[in-house]
Formats: structure tokens, C-alpha cells, sequence
């Protein structure tokens, strides 16, 4: 009776144990390799790219969608300045150009030149550079005359102009003038605004 069950019983119980151990397995496999992987993709920090620091416009959100546009219908003592064919006319410390019998307010374009800056300009150094800010225009002296240009990223003003923007950029929130994106720090304990990009206008 014992050689009978060490001949036929224990190979059929090592035969069960055996087919129940690969069917485990063969089960394991299965799920694990039919099992879904799911990817995920980054969300892009900022829409400011960290090299050039140039924004596509459409990729800017006002707070305001329209501005407001500032307009009078005279522009007494008037100086007439002319760059690629259109006139500005400067007066009050500000610059205008004329649509439909009205003056509108504008901000001089990068490469923008004149002979004298307006009045209440502030100087400010950053790295090489010697700038010229007056109402949130920058400008450097070339060939004896002020030229508008955009200032390098890492530029402190301590002021904005009145009539600046607020705007997002892919959630972070930024202060707008003149195509320039300015972001609030801390200088030393006092408030400032340091260039952190430039608006490309489509």
C-alpha cells in the first residue's frame, strides 16, 4: 500500500501542485502586461521663455480686455517728430499721433529716435548698460541722439506710469507698459519692478 501511494499518489499531488503554480504565474503575466500605462505631460511653467524672454501677444491676457484710449482734439505747443514716415507730435511729455482730428496718446516705438529727452527722465544703469527712463520708454544715447530700444531683463524701475497694465501669463501675473513685462520685487526693503520679458506684437 505505501509503494502505491509513493508510486501513483505522490507524482498526481506534485502533478496539481505544479499545473496550480503556472497557472499563478500565467494569471500574474496576464495582468501585468494587459495593465494600462498612463503618461503624463508636464504643464509649461511660464509662457516667458527663459532665454530671448519674449512673449507672443496671444499669449497674453489683459485684465482690462480694452484699454482705455486717451484722446484731445488739440495738442497746443506742439513739437512734430518724424520716424519711418509717420509723425508724432510731442507735447506735455507725451507723445501722440493724430487719427480722425483727434490726438491719441502713444508710446514711441524701439527705434524711435530724438534730439533731446522728455523732461523727468530718470537714468538707470543695469550691467553696461546706461538707459534713460521717461514715462516707461527706455532709450540709449547713439550718434548724439536718444534711441527707444527694450531693456535688457534684470532692469529695476522704481515706478511704472499711471496708466500701465495688468495681464497673465499662463497664471502669473505681470504689469504691462510699452510691450515691456515687468514683475513686482523688493530692492533693499523698498518697492520696485524688474523687466522680466518683452511682448512680440503678431
Amino acid at each position: 500500500m505505501k509503494a502505491f501511494i509513493k508510486i501513483y499518489i505522490v507524482p498526481v499531488v506534485l502533478l496539481v501542485a505544479f499545473t496550480t503554480q503556472v497557472s499563478a504565474q500565467t494569471r500574474q503575466t496576464t495582468t501585468t502586461t494587459t495593465s494600462k500605462t498612463v503618461k503624463t505631460t508636464p504643464k509649461s511653467t511660464t509662457k516667458i521663455n527663459s532665454k530671448s524672454r519674449r512673449v507672443p501677444s496671444n499669449q497674453v491676457t489683459y485684465k482690462t480686455p480694452k484699454k482705455k484710449v486717451v484722446s484731445v482734439r488739440t495738442v497746443p505747443n506742439k513739437t512734430v517728430i518724424t520716424h519711418n514716415n509717420q509723425n508724432y507730435y510731442y507735447a506735455n511729455n507725451k507723445y501722440y499721433t493724430q487719427s480722425r482730428g483727434r490726438y491719441i496718446v502713444i508710446a514711441p516705438k524701439v527705434g524711435f529716435r530724438v534730439k533731446t529727452l522728455p523732461i523727468n527722465y530718470k537714468r538707470v544703469q543695469y550691467n553696461t548698460f546706461d538707459y534713460y527712463n521717461a514715462q516707461g520708454i527706455f532709450y540709449v544715447y547713439i550718434n548724439n541722439e536718444y534711441e527707444v530700444v527694450d531693456p535688457e531683463v534684470g532692469t529695476i524701475v522704481y515706478e511704472l506710469p499711471e496708466d500701465y497694465e495688468k495681464v497673465t501669463i499662463d497664471g502669473q501675473s505681470y504689469y504691462e507698459y510699452a510691450n515691456i513685462l515687468y514683475e513686482k520685487v523688493q530692492v533693499d526693503g523698498t518697492r520696485a519692478y524688474e523687466v522680466v520679458g518683452i511682448i512680440d506684437m503678431n
